[in-house]
């Protein structure tokens, strides 16, 4: 028998369930949510008056030392920081608006604008950095109208400042400039004195007041303003102490690089860290061959508590774990959890995972995950059963009621509660749609009982039900768990799949190339970009494990029997893929429409289950 997993404090849910004369089907737990605090910013207020020497948030300097702020300085600066803004008059309707990757300084002009009662809105900054025309920050801009604009450093900022933001609107900044714009010096802003009007707007604020605006992007890829009060972030963190309990006695450490301007880090990693009292080192790396050495760099200095990673960092970072017993020691030595989210996670790397975490620990560390959106703040669901599988997404958290809506052969999965985000700014319409008569959040994924007819075991993600199509012979694919057993199938080969094939007979895909493992294989080591695809020893094992997957499949709404590797990278601008690395389905199948045509065709590049393919 195994032994049992690194002992940590975690939930003990009673989930009750009940049956609906519609067929629709509700789950909670039996454990009411505890109490939570009125703003987002009273814990880390709290922690500093109980340990204001403790070290909050640290970043890497020029010389890549660590810079680090603790509590105490982080309160005053929050409270100076907040007062400015006061003093310029920002509101709900003349925002914060932030174009910076995560650091220091954003993190504290963030919340000092929360701590009085102005939102603030993290954009991704490619957003602005793209170049063109700038249809989505334009688009960000009319619907906010920003008092204020905030870049660490300006100046690669400049040019979108100056061609989408009205001239009046003054940006923040710590270095660089916008020419012919009023420019504000973060130090300064950090030294305003606080006064009556400070402990007002704070004293003001109630669980509606609204914290904060995070921007997602539908199948249009037009960005949505979805609002973020202050009683769903702080219903939200209570939710994952009341899960996660060890923290509540191990304030944890995190190393993190994923972006704010997404709810996974930029509300859940980042609160979780100020509400527990715990430590957040930012991790300038990123899951990009060009990024993935300095989250190496990053965690031989810092072995995290706790640690979240998209499946493509876990996969990248596996690859270090296996040849540095130094890295792969420091990273687990005092690790209590490892989480994934941002897409499912294959087999293959949940397998490899959990033997190194078992390598370096009796009976490893738990690995999990979870079911949210960046209306549901995200934590909504999560699973903290050990599992010898990846995809179970767990359970509903304390205060979150699911309800399974039969929507045909499947259940459409939507949730209710205090953490659920009340709508889109300005935007009614968007609002309606997005909830159904009861006040539920239509997620518009599909869910299934991970044990039929058993709640308290889980569930499993469905597939995302506009995702899903039609064959010629009328038979629906469901997209979302087809592109994971997919991926799982190859073995390693891709990093993600989309899956195409509607008004066919037969289902095709095109496959995000796993570059290093493509590399791995046999007399292709040294080859990039299409000599690498083209490669006769890599067709011909994608072709193998091609048919293994079509031999296993139970039918034609399960097997995939043609893909072709894209050697072009996936573009954000395009809305194909997002800056934390999930791909947008519909995006890639527009954007791509004459690969998804070759596909059905001669062209070479196409690999189908034809055994001169598969033959040595």
């Amino acid at each position: 028998m195994a032994d049992p997993i690194r002992d940590i404090a975690l939930w003990t849910p009673s989930v009750r369930s009940e049956t609906r004369a519609d067929g629709s089907i509700l789950v909670w737990q039996d454990q009411p949510l505890g109490p939570y605090p009125a703003a987002i910013t009273d814990p880390l207020m709290d922690w500093a008056a109980r340990a204001p020497d403790r070290i909050w948030m640290a970043e890497r300097d020029d010389k890549r030392a660590w810079r680090e702020i603790r509590y105490g300085e982080a309160a005053k600066s929050i409270r100076a920081i907040g007062t400015a803004l006061l003093e310029m008059g920002l509101s709900a309707e003349r925002p914060l608006l932030i174009l910076s990757g995560n650091s220091i300084a954003h993190a504290l002009m963030a919340l000092g604008a929360q701590h009085v009662g102005v939102p603030s809105a993290a954009l991704a900054p490619a957003y602005a950095l793209s170049g063109g025309d700038y249809l989505k920050l334009r688009d960000v801009a009319g619907q906010l109208t920003p008092g204020l604009i905030f870049a660490a450093d300006a100046a690669p900022f400049a040019p979108a400042i100056a061609a989408v933001f009205d001239p009046s609107v003054p940006v923040v900044a710590c270095a660089g400039q916008v020419p012919g714009r009023t420019m504000l010096d973060f130090t300064a802003l950090a030294a305003t004195a606080p006064n009556a009007q400070t402990d007002a707007a704070h004293t003001a604020i109630t669980g509606d007041t609204v914290a904060k605006f995070l921007f997602t992007s539908g199948t249009t890829g037009s960005p949505k303003a979805v609002i973020q009060t202050h009683g769903m972030l702080c219903s939200n963190q209570q939710t994952v102490q009341q899960c996660f309990e060890f923290m509540k006695d191990t304030p944890p450490v995190v190393v993190d690089w994923a972006p704010w301007n997404h709810t996974a880090s930029g509300n859940k990693v980042f609160n979780m860290v100020l509400y527990n009292g715990g430590t957040y080192y930012i991790d300038d790396g990123r899951p990009t061959p060009e990024g993935i050495g300095r989250t190496i760099e990053n965690l031989r200095d810092i072995a995290p508590t706790w640690y979240f990673n998209v499946p493509l960092g876990f996969q990248m970072l596996l690859d270090a774990f296996e040849t540095d017993t130094a890295l792969r020691k420091r990273f687990f030595s005092r690790l209590q959890m490892l989480f994934y989210a941002g897409a499912g996670m294959s087999q293959p790397v949940w397998d490899r995972l959990t033997r190194v975490a078992e390598a370096m620990v009796p009976g490893g560390v738990l690995l999990t995950t979870g079911f949210g959106a960046t209306e549901t703040g995200p934590f909504a669901i999560n699973c903290t059963e050990r599992q010898s599988r990846s995809g179970n997404l767990g359970i509903p958290a304390h205060g979150v009621t699911l309800k399974l809506a039969p929507q045909g052969d499947k259940y459409e999965a939507r949730v209710k509660g205090p953490s659920i985000a009340p709508g889109y700014w300005r935007n009614p319409a968007l609002t309606a749609a997005a909830f159904d008569d009861e006040g539920f959040y239509r997620f518009g994924d599909a869910l299934r009982f991970a044990v039929p007819g058993d709640p308290s075991a889980g569930f499993v993600f469905d597939g995302r039900l506009a995702e899903n199509f039609k064959l010629a012979s009328g038979t629906w694919v469901a997209v979302g768990p087809l592109r994971a057993a997919l991926t799982n199938d190859l073995g390693g080969l891709a990093s993600d799949a989309v899956i195409a094939g509607e008004g066919h007979r037969a289902l095709g895909a095109l496959i995000a190339p796993n570059w290093d493992a493509l590399r791995a294989v046999p007399g292709a080591a040294g080859l990039t970009g299409e000599a690498l695809l083209a490669h006769p020893a890599v067709r011909r094992l994608a072709a193998q494990r091609l048919m293994a997957h079509a031999q296993a499949a139970s039918g034609s709404a399960t097997r995939v029997t043609r893909l072709m590797f894209m050697e072009v990278p996936l573009s954000f601008d395009k809305g194909e893929i997002t800056d934390k690395g999930s791909i947008n389905q519909r995006a890639v199948l527009r954007h791509r429409a004459d690969l998804v045509e070759a596909l059905w065709s001669d062209d070479p590049r196409v690999i189908t289950l034809g055994s001169d393919q598969i033959e040595a």
